[in-house]
């Protein structure tokens, strides 16, 4: 008896073409088998013809990228009496189960199939599989790659596939030219448009590669894709196709291309698919999950790397679906990078090489808490990093100070966990790190605190010949600061003070001017966590050794905020004595009580 196979894929364009390698696969290994793929109706026109044996679509509303609430849309209660009386074997999940509402939507498909069997990777929540592999999180491993370990569950080879598209073999709408062949997509797909690349940038890359080889440019996508604009940036005119093509013809004028270059988007997997040359410029989306797919062909990806970047599907997360609001990650690809990777591409050159920085490991012991990290770290030892930072470093190093506050604000604040997770060194500042460490059995050696830390920093740079840029706080106070500890610590060099603000408007001139004041180490005093959200997206472009958020520590510095007696310091009472200085404090403080509450029932978790 045929074996029925339901392979559910909701997903967009992009997330089909990904999951094509795990069903050819499948289709090898269970020739037999009749495999019906369940996926959306503007997505399907890229099954290639004899992937599957039938193809029903889900119907979405303009602009609907979630089809937890599509599914229920009266308009497909045909499809789903259709599942219903189809009576499938198997039912296989091409989806990672984020949402609570998607994970009851896959269930109702399982319970509607009538399959025994139901597979998929599983967070924790796919309790109604009876097959399954660990969903390690969005870029543990590529997306093709988590579907094809997938399908090996039913005996197929999870060696890496291509993917498979269809496209049209008649005339392309395009006309013949016999000298090289460029494909540009300026937009990103509807579903986030923080993964575009500025228009000027795209003008000048077409531009410079036309000039160099007489290249045919030509602009694809949809109507909203931003080719107007490319066009009236353009020194020459190029070919204007944006929403002109199918889906089919669309691959095929890629497939006829010698390079295709654009942003993380459906249209970017398409190229891969049919081994075209790709250069794929990504920002907040995650390269390690969603890079072209392209086992037969050259692909060069292209991302400026902040520390905050990946910011959307990391972990087991959406996380910012359309980036923050100053998409720095992607103002800081420059079209200089973009033009080398398509010239040694088109030159048959040695393909660039992108090496992003790592975190070293091996200084001191990290933990966990609330699923965050902390080092176990005292200020002599913290002193000598940042000496080695400074002597022998080739990048900025991110410290961040950890508090209970920061615990909390991160479990509502992805991108700042993220920043967190991904720093060179978390210090546990605040006695209720201490207290959480102690409960969790990992006794930490002391507190180490940017208010006192400064003094520190201060002191030992005057020594070691550290120079210090400090950035931020109200007008006057960051240079009224330097003054006092420069009096305080001969021969101490603070080379440059400024207020600013964290506003994206800002930060270029003001990585400038730190980058020109020569400094090794810089201090920012704007608030958590826009403090640290500031270094973690300029840490490409920082030419300091060290940077950390310093909160009100300027303040405290030049005695506009006084600090609590030292008896209170030294009993953890810090922070009852801002609250009996600045009473508007209180609703911060509630952080406090939540903070001990979550430690007690998570732990590490």
């Amino acid at each position: 008896m045929t074996d029925r196979i339901l392979l559910v894929e909701m997903a967009d364009i992009g997330d089909l073409i990904v999951t094509t390698p795990a069903i050819a696969a499948l289709r090898e290994a269970r020739p037999e088998a009749h495999l019906t793929l369940l996926t959306t109706a503007h997505s399907a026109p890229v099954i290639e013809q004899g992937l599957v044996d039938e193809i029903l679509t889900l119907k979405r509303k303009s602009g609907q990228f979630n089809q937890s609430m599509g599914l229920l849309n009266p308009t497909n209660w045909g499809i789903l009496r259709q599942i219903q009386q189809n009576h499938y074997d198997v039912v296989v999940y091409f989806h990672h189960f984020t949402l609570r509402l998607g994970t009851f939507k896959f269930w109702l498909i399982k319970q509607l199939s009538g399959a025994k069997q139901a597979i998929g990777i599983d967070n924790g929540k796919g309790w109604f599989l009876t097959d399954k592999l660990p969903d390690d999180g969005y870029g543990a491993k590529h997306q093709a790659q988590y579907w094809l370990d997938l399908v090996a569950l039913l005996g197929a080879e999870p060696r890496p596939y291509r993917a498979r598209v269809a496209f049209d073999d008649g005339i392309l709408p395009i006309a013949a030219h016999m000298g090289k062949r460029i494909i540009i997509h300026a937009g990103s797909g509807g579903y986030s448009t923080a993964r575009r690349w500025e228009a000027e940038k795209f003008a000048k890359v077409a531009d410079a590669l036309h000039e160099k080889y007489e290249a045919q440019i030509v602009l694809v996508g949809t109507a909203d894709d931003n080719a107007d604009q490319v066009t009236s940036l353009m020194r020459h005119r190029p070919i204007n196709l944006t929403g002109k093509t199918t889906l089919t013809q669309l691959a095929d004028v890629i497939r006829s291309a010698d390079l295709y270059i654009g942003a993380d988007s459906g249209v970017m997997h398409l190229a891969a698919a049919v081994s075209t040359p790709t250069i794929a410029i990504f920002g907040p989306s995650n390269h390690e999950a969603w890079s072209p797919w392209s086992p037969r062909g050259k692909t060069v990806v292209i991302r400026s790397a902040p520390q905050c970047s990946p910011c959307s599907y990391v972990g087991h997360g959406i996380g910012l679906r359309e980036g923050c609001e100053a998409r720095t990650c992607m103002k800081m690809v420059n079209a200089e990078e973009v033009i080398i990777a398509a010239r040694s591409i088109l030159d048959d050159m040695p393909m660039p090489e992108y090496r992003l920085p790592v975190r070293e490991q091996g200084w001191y012991h990290r933990i966990q808490i609330l699923g965050l990290p902390v080092d176990n770290i005292n200020y002599e030892e913290w002193m000598g990093l940042i000496n080695r930072w400074v002597r022998q470093g080739t990048r900025v190093h991110h410290v961040c100070t950890v508090n209970p506050e920061f615990m909390i604000l991160a479990q509502h604040d992805v991108n700042f966990a993220n920043i967190l997770r991904r720093a060179d060194l978390c210090v546990p500042d605040g006695i209720g790190i201490l207290w959480a460490a102690d409960i969790l059995k990992n006794r930490l050696k002391e507190r180490v605190t940017g208010s006192d830390g400064i003094y520190r920093i201060a002191q030992e740079a005057a020594e070691r010949g550290w120079r210090l840029f400090f950035l931020g706080a109200a007008e006057g106070i960051a240079a009224e600061a330097a003054q006092i500890l420069t009096e305080k610590y001969e021969g101490l060099q603070i080379v440059g003070t400024y207020s600013g603000s964290p506003s994206p408007e800002e930060e270029a001139d003001i990585v400038e001017r730190v980058n020109m004041s020569g400094a090794d180490v810089l201090l920012v005093a704007y608030g958590a966590p826009r403090q640290d959200k500031w270094i973690a997206r300029n840490t490409p472009r920082l030419a300091v050794k060290m940077a950390m958020g310093v909160g009100g520590a300027f303040d405290f510095v030049v005695g506009r905020v006084p600090r609590a007696p030292e008896w209170m310091q030294d009993w953890g009472l810090e922070w009852l004595y801002r609250l009996y200085k600045e009473p508007r404090r209180i609703w911060r403080m509630t952080r406090l009580p939540r903070f001990v509450v979550s430690v007690i029932i998570r732990g590490s978790k």
